[in-house]
């Protein structure tokens, strides 16, 4: 196969992935604007945050991972012209999304005391909770909107999304302004004021993609006569089947860059805070692999339904193509400007700050450098892993990203940050192991897998 047989195909890709990837880069942009508002304020508000997002992650982590087992039974079921199992997939995937974002609410409140056992510094602690409090409330409707979205991607209605996280942005940035800040009648409330800027932008968020999605004609049939004595236990068992191991491969990677949070926050709170500029950026950046994973899954799926597996190599080697394309020009852009990146989200002329924020910048310099690298790997794993949620194969590559992460990358940042002179640089030394042998095994695994297909299908004929 020659190159143009993969090149083809980026402009369909793209075009398939670009909502995804703006809607992504939204949710990201949500935090991003926290911690750059935040970041004003000082060190200690931006490291109280970061403490509270870390454990946000990790709920987020199972929500999505959750939610996207919907999207490959849409798509199989689109593909199959099935409008009973679309609405019946749509139906039961709401119905658990939304128990499982009141689950998880409850878990970030129960687990606020862990704060004090991580030996965070207690100045950040306390700024952390009441912060930690609200946007964990904002995880019910941000997970019932997950359901929403990953029906209409399953579809190849990905614009939607788009159009509903653009909508929050523009809500959040306001909200915040007015309220971290206390301008005009609003009192200036700090992170509390970022929080409830969260909380509010999620639940219009939800509102917004369901009077979008609803009013479409060809959708109203998916949107009626709900009843719960429609709730079937064999497709409940189907999305949990999918749902639960997509959701431990993203909460075993989610995890780990948490533990980075906190193994810089026990190293000080600049290195915690430094880890937190890095964090931010190359979690934008990694949102270009996320939205072609979530494409990777749709075609992938298509393709595995139509039953022709050279086409489906074809279409996710083209994919994985462009994502190390995207990841490398990333890759230049962080070696390039990391000597200018991090003023983005400190505010140097506070001179009581200035040491302090002189010292995040230094290091935060060192970690875009390792995130540079870092991100080719991670590119490369999650589009691989939207394929392999494509070809509905989820447990074997849960057993791997937990191997990748925690057997060999955790251990490695846990060392290097503890017990060496590279401290924060040598946590993300850990993630840039774990993150690539996780990019290795599971290219092996879908090569291994695809091969099968393909030489069953000629034994079959």
């Amino acid at each position: 196969m020659n190159l143009k047989q993969y090149t083809k195909e980026f402009s369909y890709n793209f075009r398939l992935a670009y909502p995804i990837i703006l809607g992504m880069v939204g949710h990201t942009l949500i935090g991003i604007v926290d911690n750059i508002m935040v970041g004003k304020l000082g060190a200690t508000e931006l490291a109280a945050v970061s403490l509270g997002n870390s454990m946000i992650f990790i709920a987020l982590s199972l929500g999505i991972g959750f939610s996207t087992a919907l999207t490959p039974i849409v798509a199989e079921a689109d593909a199959e012209k099935n409008a009973n199992k679309i609405r019946a997939t749509f139906h039961h995937g709401l119905l658990l999304c939304t128990i499982l974002g009141i689950l998880l609410f409850l878990l970030i409140i129960l687990a606020m005391p862990l704060m004090e056992l991580m030996h965070q510094p207690a100045d950040v602690i306390a700024l952390a909770k009441p912060y930690l409090a609200w946007v964990a409330f904002s995880l019910v409707p941000l997970i019932i909107y997950q359901g929403y979205k990953q029906f209409a991607d399953g579809l190849s209605m990905t614009k939607y999304s788009m159009y509903a996280i653009i909508m929050a942005n523009i809500i959040h940035i306001g909200i915040n302004y007015m309220l971290i800040y206390g301008v005009w009648i609003f009192p200036k409330m700090g992170i509390v004021g970022a929080a409830l800027g969260t909380v509010i932008s999620r639940i219009i968020m939800v509102i917004f993609m369901h009077i979008i999605l609803s009013r479409r004609e060809q959708l109203k049939t998916y949107f009626q006569d709900f009843s719960f004595e429609e709730i079937k236990k064999e497709t409940i068992k189907k999305i949990i089947g999918l749902g639960f191991p997509s959701a431990m491969q993203m909460l075993f990677e989610v995890v780990l860059f948490a533990s980075s949070i906190w193994l810089c926050g026990n190293i000080g709170k600049t290195s915690q805070a430094a880890n937190q500029v890095a964090l931010s950026l190359s979690s934008m950046t990694f949102m270009f692999a996320m939205g072609l994973s979530v494409v990777s899954m749709i075609r992938v799926s298509n393709q595995r339904t139509l039953m022709d597996f050279k086409q489906l190599v074809v279409i996710a080697r083209s994919i994985f193509l462009l994502a190390i394309i995207l990841e490398v020009f990333f890759a230049i852009i962080f070696i390039t400007f990391r000597h200018d990146l991090p003023y983005l989200f400190l505010k140097m002329e506070n001179t009581s700050q200035l040491a302090d924020n002189t010292e995040v910048i230094q290091i935060a310099v060192k970690l875009l450098l390792v995130a540079a690298i870092f991100q080719i790997s991670d590119g490369i794993q999650v589009v691989v892993l939207g394929a392999l949620r494509g070809l509905q194969d989820v447990k074997i590559p849960m057993y791997i990203t937990f191997v990748a992460y925690w057997v060999i990358g955790f251990p490695i940042s846990y060392y290097l940050g503890e017990y060496t002179e590279w401290k924060a640089q040598g946590v993300w030394i850990g993630l840039l192991a774990g993150l690539t042998t996780a990019a290795i095994f599971l290219y092996m695994r879908f090569h291994y897998l695809t091969k099968k297909l393909i030489n069953n299908s000629f034994s079959n004929n």
